[in-house]
């Protein structure tokens, strides 16, 4: 019998409406940075304060991926998409009203649970509404259209903020998701209604994640994540603007441009790797280890560069370590293909902490080797100086050497559960022999 290539009408109708949810949250996710100056009169706050914003959100996604994978598992995409807008409407009306810092973390607590409810469920969606071959085109293209919520922050809502102000602004933001939730309750369903479903007791929330952990190919899933991304996360959310424009001396508007190649990797390398993965699965992991391999010489290269390194070798970097995002949605094809469809939530939501956690234990270390960088060099010395981020971005090194282990040790594990599989090299010498 020949397996289906094609998807269901309805199937893009459903994908269609959980896509359009993860793009306002992705949208909903990275408004308040677009925010900072009217943020910082707002609350009359610093840039401690503002940055503590950001930091709180990322933890509570972080923290929340586990939990919601497992109960994706039990109550379904749908519902789980529905709420997590809930939550992102009530997280951001708090904010339209909000004067004091301790309201407006609430707010961002409230949108980073939401947020972190969507990714998950509609990651849950395509292997049941979409054929296996399918599966790593879909998880790049929905990687990319979400990605566009970051234009519509930095467009659109960076508009209305500067010509309605705070208030409408966000009041704005609340509208976009809860029309998402509206467009996720009449359009998405967990399954076809043609299909034949085992009747099973979901199983118990402790036991799905333990289970899922058992699995091989969720902790390789969980170490492709961390190598492939966590530096994507350092970049963006932390540290990459001020090793541009302090250590690096360019101008902000260039600085702005680089990190916008980030949102232009993502669209355009993601189905190029989809597209790699359905066409060669079993040679996932040298992806993998190509791009985490290009990204650690280029940042090799960069720290090395005697003096400040010139701009095309600083796109150079951002294009390596931009690549990683794309790459790293590899992790969910591993999750996908190696664990029972009963443990896919929470072997998704496993994976998808990886770079969250590389990210955050980097971006602390890094910040605290930048002020004993300045305490060694003097009272007088500066923060962010091209010799301190050149000492602080050896954690960078660690963390690769961390996740390359791991990744290593979690594919030797998977290859044993399947027949063998023949080194890249011995393949390619045997092919050039035909």
């Amino acid at each position: 019998m020949s397996v289906p290539v094609k998807a269901a009408p309805q199937a893009w109708l459903v994908w269609g409406a959980a896509v359009f949810a993860y793009l306002v949250s992705v949208t909903q996710r990275t408004s308040f940075g677009v925010a900072g100056l009217e943020a910082t009169e707002r609350y009359d706050a610093g840039a401690s304060i503002l940055a503590t914003f950001s930091v709180v959100q990322l933890v509570v996604y972080a923290g929340m991926q586990i939990p919601v994978g497992a109960l994706v598992d039990r109550w379904g995409s749908r519902l789980m998409i529905g709420l997590g807008a809930v939550l992102m409407t009530a997280g951001q009306l708090v904010l339209a009203f909000s004067h004091e810092v301790a309201i407006g973390f609430l707010g961002r607590i409230l949108v980073g649970a939401g947020d972190a409810m969507t990714f998950v469920s509609v990651m849950r969606l395509l292997p049941t509404w979409f054929p296996p071959r399918l599966n790593p085109i879909m998880s790049q293209l929905t990687a990319s259209v979400g990605q566009l919520g970051q234009l519509v922050s930095l467009v659109p809502f960076a508009a209305l903020l500067g010509l309605s102000g705070w208030t409408r602004a966000f009041l704005g933001l609340a509208a976009l998701s809860f029309l998402a939730c509206a467009v996720a309750t009449l359009c998405v369903r967990n399954r076809p209604a043609t299909e034949v479903r085992e009747r099973r007791e979901p199983l118990p929330f402790f036991r799905s994640i333990r289970e899922a952990w058992a699995h091989p190919g969720t902790r390789l899933g969980f170490w492709t994540h961390w190598s492939c991304a966590f530096a994507t996360n350092v970049f963006l959310l932390s540290w990459g603007y001020p090793f541009l424009v302090s250590a690096q001396g360019l101008s902000p508007d260039t600085a702005a441009v680089i990190m916008a190649l980030f949102v232009v990797v993502a669209i355009v390398f993601g189905p190029v790797v989809g597209t790699a993965v359905a066409r060669f699965p079993l040679r996932r992991s040298n992806l993998v280890m190509l791009v985490v391999g290009a990204a650690i010489v280029a940042w090799a290269v960069v720290l090395l560069w005697p003096g400040r390194a010139p701009v095309w070798l600083l796109v150079v970097l951002a294009l390596c370590v931009a690549a990683g995002g794309p790459t790293s949605m590899v992790a969910f094809d591993y999750t996908r293909t190696e664990n029972p469809p009963h443990l896919a939530g929470a072997a998704t939501g496993l994976a998808n902490v990886g770079s969250f956690t590389g990210g955050l234990i980097a971006i602390w270390a890094i910040g605290v080797c930048l002020d004993l960088a300045k305490s060694i060099s003097g009272p007088n010395a500066e923060l962010y100086s091209l010799t301190g981020f050149r000492l602080a971005f050896l954690v960078l090194f660690v963390i690769y050497a961390v996740g390359i282990t791991g990744f290593l040790v979690e594919r030797k594990r998977t290859r044993a559960t399947h027949d063998a599989v023949e080194p890249l090299y011995r393949a390619l010498r045997r092919r050039l022999g035909r």
